[in-house]
């Protein structure tokens, strides 16, 4: 958000972080996946716009991050995914998205020593792929300093205060700042930031965990993002060896990050079954981190209709790494009265209010 805004001389910007360094919370955390491939096609777009962002990272901001374009793959085995995809497929190829359907036989090529037992087909698009996103970061925080923007590192959000229906200063841990406008992008904690005013943010915490593995051999630098759809793993390179998740449906909505035992089995089975080989791995890592969740699995993105002078952003629902360019872009372009690049009319917050939500349903 900084750094775009910074780019249009938007005014005085201060970025307000609990932390002594910034990307210490869900950014950490983040598997660095980067896809348009979604259901819905609000969220196609939204990707599709921040892949260009992605591509031309350095040329924007003058600061090197790789975007390593090895796709993602989507295995299907079912009729009802095959279907379902079919439809996704077709939405893909009407917005200009370059998948690719594929056939069993041609799933090596892309994503060898992949179990293909039961596997009819398999999407995959060769824009999507991996970055780490410390390095965007990085970039970002660089870029946006040189422009003037302030951050205030360890200053939690302690209240906002209003007055007439109007945001009229921040409070926090460092001091206070006297502000019209507030941009919630507070990820897992943005529910928080809107008690502050009375709004109420339809966003929870969820925790997920990744196991990375020990170097493997027969890891080539080529393999994707593969997604199984049945069982819900996601892997890919990391390092040298591989990258593992699954998101476990069970979890109840709390901060709680702590290395659940039973999960990490979970995904490891899960992992064993999709690649055998995995059986020669040795666990290099785990960790926990926090799913900003909505109950549609879509960004909130706009103006808060309960109180004057807050913006949403958040409620990436386990996309915001890979979505954080355009919803960067996109805000900046409606707070400096341009019309955004894409659609973003699915994303407002006053759309919870409707029985006619439209789920993403092809969440990892």
């Amino acid at each position: 958000m900084a750094f775009y805004l910074a780019r249009e001389k938007y005014g005085d910007i201060v970025l307000v972080e609990k932390e002594p360094l910034l990307g210490a919370g869900a950014t950490s955390k983040a598997a660095g996946g980067i896809r348009a491939q979604f259901a819905t096609k609000d969220n196609v777009e939204m990707s599709m716009l921040s892949e260009k962002l992605f591509v031309s990272f350095k040329e924007d901001t003058g600061h090197e991050a790789l975007f390593d374009q090895v796709g993602y793959m989507f295995l299907l085995r079912s009729d009802e995914e095959v279907a379902s995809f079919k439809k996704n497929f077709e939405m893909w190829q009407s917005v200009g998205l370059p998948a690719q359907w594929l056939k069993p036989e041609d799933i090596p090529q892309h994503a060898p020593n992949v179990a293909l037992d039961e596997v009819q087909f398999a999407t995959f698009c060769k824009d999507d792929g991996l970055g780490d996103p410390h390095e965007f970061l990085s970039g970002y925080d660089h870029a946006a300093r040189a422009m003037g923007v302030e951050i205030a590192f360890e200053a939690e959000v302690t209240g906002i205060a209003t007055a007439n229906g109007k945001i009229t200063e921040v409070q926090t841990a460092k001091g206070n700042i006297s502000t019209p406008l507030v941009i919630n992008c507070a990820g897992p904690h943005a529910k928080l930031i809107g008690e502050m005013v009375g709004a109420k943010v339809k966003v929870e915490p969820i925790k997920r965990q990744i196991v990375t593995t020990g170097e493997l051999d027969w890891v080539q630098p080529f393999f994707p993002m593969v997604v199984d759809v049945r069982s819900g793993l996601y892997c890919h390179k990391e390092s040298k060896g591989m990258l593992l998740g699954w998101a476990d449906k069970e979890v109840k909505p709390s901060f709680d990050i702590s290395i659940d035992p039973d999960y990490t089995d979970a995904i490891l089975e899960r992992a064993l079954e999709l690649m055998p080989r995995m059986e020669e791995a040795e666990m290099a890592n785990e960790w926990a981190g926090l799913y900003e969740t909505t109950p549609d699995h879509k960004a909130i993105i706009g103006y808060e209709p309960s109180v004057e002078g807050m913006f949403h952003v958040t409620g990436f629902s386990g996309h915001g790494f890979m979505q954080a360019p355009g919803a960067g872009l996109v805000t900046a372009e409606i707070l400096t009265g341009k019309k955004p690049s894409i659609d973003i009319a699915n994303f407002s917050p006053d759309r919870f209010t409707s029985d006619a939500l439209v789920k993403e349903t092809n969440v990892i």
